[in-house]
């Protein structure tokens, strides 16, 4: 049965992280479902980028995800973080044992201040790290800890998607033959 991820999003998103996470995902036969976490379904992304969410989170609340995806984008973690359904939605699905995948400054700004990150191995930009006592930063491309997988930044979202997709699928052939396809040669996460 195929895989089904929810991509959160907020305005002011980072929309190459969102965009390459979930055409990675879909190549893949992971079925990805953009949910927008505010009251519209159109909002715009971090470059002022229209982009129209498949559903509300409001509508979908109740339904449980395979993985959790949060791009990051400065104001569209803030955005996340401020959202009282939203930071239950990640926490229903964490408790629940599935995947929850920050990248960019998502681990930072929208997991550490809520408890979400539960002293697990995380990566983010920059030095958002400091001052975190959640978790453990680790500085690594993509880090995974139990259900939790993090990337580091927009550089890293194809590596991101393509571990993200490995623990998915559990089909190592088809997503190294898939990352062939595309010219891309990626690294797998830092495991602990």
């Amino acid at each position: 049965m195929a895989k089904h991820a929810a991509l959160l999003l907020a305005p002011g998103f980072e929309e190459a992280e969102a965009i390459i996470i979930l055409d990675i995902l879909e190549r893949l036969g992971v079925k990805v479902t953009t949910l927008s976490c505010d009251n519209s379904k159109n909002m715009a992304s971090y470059h002022d980028v229209s982009v129209h969410a498949d559903m509300l989170l409001s509508q979908t609340f109740g339904h449980v995800y395979d993985a959790i995806i949060i791009p990051g984008g400065p104001q569209g973690t803030l955005n996340l973080s401020d959202n009282p359904m939203v930071i239950r939605f990640i926490d229903n699905h964490d408790r629940a044992g599935k995947l929850i995948c920050p990248i960019c400054s998502a681990a930072a700004k929208v997991l550490a201040p809520h408890g979400l990150l539960r002293g697990r191995h995380y990566v983010c930009s920059g030095t958002l790290f400091e001052g975190i006592t959640d978790g453990v930063y680790i500085n690594a491309p993509v880090v995974r800890d139990g259900n939790l997988i993090s990337g580091q930044g927009l550089g890293v979202a194809f590596d991101f998607a393509f571990n993200i997709a490995l623990i998915l699928t559990d089909d190592h052939e088809r997503v190294y033959r898939q990352a062939k396809h595309i010219y891309y040669r990626f690294t797998l996460a830092e495991e602990k």
